[in-house]
């Protein structure tokens, strides 16, 4: 290991004479300030002294061999990069998550196809700006890989994309239905993959109502079941029987059952097919995020009616709590949602109420915070409580207004649930 030893030498010299006269009357005397002294700089090993106007140190510097200040460099350079990676995909990355992420899976096997594609190219076209969408296909030989196809990937602003591959998709053999389903599945898992904020959903549409390569129904089930549950996500779906035989009906019915998730809507005829694809892909998702907006805000302000009494007593703590509560109500996913979905009439007048509604909500927190701030400085009650009430009063109108006009438009729904 290499050391050096640093040696300075400070040396100020007077005259003998004076010298000598000065160190025999008082001792050894500093020089005057304006002498300049000489330093001398020597390497080796030797402990530091100071002796009258002599001072010499020796600083011992540890050299680490370049191999171990190589590893120390690689070392702090990866825990900087493993740093940086966990906050960009912990915190950053899921910023751009989408708030639905949807699969179209489309029944390609022996029957009416162009009926199907027709309505998916149209419809398409009018889902969520926002919206990340896949389109998948299913139909071909049994135990072939080919027998369902992931046409598209998931992504946003592909719905062109979506529509053009709707058109090419080729006409397969049998309804390999299990098999579609479960890789319809895998496509929400692969590596690195962002997952919805709101809703991941499959959308089938199919022409058979059970699995052409599997007929144990049991089996076939129980391989869908278990291949959701290992996914580790909540996956809606919403399955379209287009023309399926009757006595394939009861079949469709119980995979749904097994899934838990709603009943297939079943349709005959091409206009059908279209309406019904039309409300899951665009109507649906304006209901939900409308009703969340109501859902959210709604709680809030009721709390605070009942907090304005409180007041009255004193009771600022059951305020505060209320105010807290009704700060932390925020919507602005589903406004966000909303403003992406204005296709029709029936999503600008819901997203327009819902904006309203958050404003409104905004004003009824302010008039109860002057509320507060006036009790709790034993001044009148009565202007601000009036000021509180109009607020109060504005929102629940629109609030009553809101859910008429969901109401209204669930009644709309395949089966008329919404």
């Amino acid at each position: 290991m290499d050391e050096f030893r640093l040696s300075v030498n400070a040396t100020n010299e007077l005259s003998p004479t004076a010298s000598d006269a000065i160190e025999g009357a008082h001792g050894k005397l500093k020089p005057p300030a304006d002498t300049k002294p000489e330093y001398t700089v020597h390497l080796g090993k030797a402990k530091g002294v100071i002796v009258g106007d002599n001072a010499r140190q020796w600083n011992t510097f540890w050299e680490l061999p370049k191999n171990v200040r190589r590893l120390l460099i690689v070392l702090l350079v990866a825990i900087l990069v493993a740093g940086t990676g966990f906050v960009v995909f912990r915190w950053v990355i899921p910023m751009f998550a989408p708030i639905y992420k949807t699969t179209f899976l489309i029944d390609a096997a022996e029957g009416d196809l162009a009926s199907v594609t027709g309505a998916l190219t149209t419809v398409v076209g009018n889902s969520g700006e926002h919206d990340s969408q896949s389109l998948r296909s299913f139909g071909g030989e049994c135990g072939t890989d080919e027998n369902t196809t992931q046409l598209v990937g998931f992504g946003t602003g592909n719905r062109q994309e979506i529509a053009d591959a709707a058109k090419s998709v080729r006409q397969g053999t049998k309804a390999t239905l299990q098999r579609g389903i479960v890789e319809a599945v895998n496509d929400f898992t692969p590596p690195l993959s962002l997952k919805a904020k709101q809703v991941n959903r499959i959308i089938v549409v199919t022409r058979h109502g059970k699995d052409a390569c599997d007929p144990d129904d049991e089996f076939v089930q129980a391989q869908i079941r278990d291949r959701v549950a290992a996914a580790g996500l909540t996956i809606e779906f919403r399955f379209i029987g287009y023309q399926v035989r009757d006595e394939d009906d009861e079949r469709l019915n119980e995979l749904t059952r097994q899934l838990k998730t709603q009943e297939p809507t079943y349709t005959s005829t091409p206009e059908d097919l279209k309406r019904v694809l039309a409300w899951f892909t665009t109507i649906e998702p304006v209901l939900r995020s409308s009703q969340s907006v109501v859902n959210v805000l709604n709680p809030t302000v009721d709390k605070l009616n009942s907090a304005t009494e409180a007041l009255k007593s004193g009771r600022f703590d059951l305020a505060d709590s209320a105010l807290a509560e009704a700060r932390a109500a925020v919507v602005d996913i589903e406004i966000k949602d909303l403003d992406g979905r204005t296709t029709s009439d029936e999503a600008v007048r819901l997203r327009d109420r819902a904006v309203r509604l958050r404003t409104l909500q905004a004003a009824v927190i302010e008039a109860a915070d002057t509320l507060a701030d006036q009790a709790r400085s034993g001044r009148n009650l009565t202007e601000p409580l009036a000021v509180y009430t109009k607020a109060a009063n504005a929102y629940n109108a629109e609030a009553r207004e809101m859910t008429e006009a969901l109401t209204s438009l669930r009644a709309k729904s395949p089966g008329g649930t919404g």
